[in-house]
């Protein structure tokens, strides 16, 4: 399983870190890719049955365009097929960014497996707890 995200001040990589401890918890292998430095492609992912996403809101709401979105274009066909969670961090708004892309990913015919996880700023105390049980929670789902 591959944890993938892009982050901006550090927030969405905490969040990653926080869900891979709940998905360790479960037993389950995991590997966390920073977009911005490690090489991430179709063949980075096809050998996992589930995938995790994460970015920030940017700009007016929308995912980051400069390194994300062309790395999640490139492996969108690879990701059919799979179990797939997202999760971000947004500092402004109502998360009408994820909602825009969980509809985007499910009008493409992918499995979301569940209600994607945001988090307002820094994951600290209960944000934090909700990060690792959501890694708990995709680790019961892909078992």
């Amino acid at each position: 399983m591959k944890i993938i995200y892009w982050t901006g001040t550090g927030n969405t990589e905490r969040m990653a870190k926080l869900i891979g401890e709940g998905v360790k918890e479960k037993g389950i292998e995991i590997e966390i890719l920073n977009v911005s430095m490690d090489t991430i492609n179709s063949d980075t992912i096809k050998d996992d049955s589930c995938i995790v996403l994460g970015c920030p809101s940017m700009g007016d709401e929308e995912l980051e365009i400069g390194e994300f979105l062309p790395m999640l274009d490139s492996i969108r066909e690879e990701l059919k097929g799979k179990k797939i969670a997202l999760f971000g961090s947004y500092g402004w708004g109502d998360g009408e960014w994820m909602r825009n892309w969980e509809e985007e990913m499910r009008s493409e015919g992918n499995n979301i497996i569940l209600d994607p996880l945001i988090v307002n700023y820094e994951p600290e105390g209960e944000n934090a707890s909700q990060c690792i049980e959501y890694g708990r929670k995709i680790a019961d789902i892909i078992k």
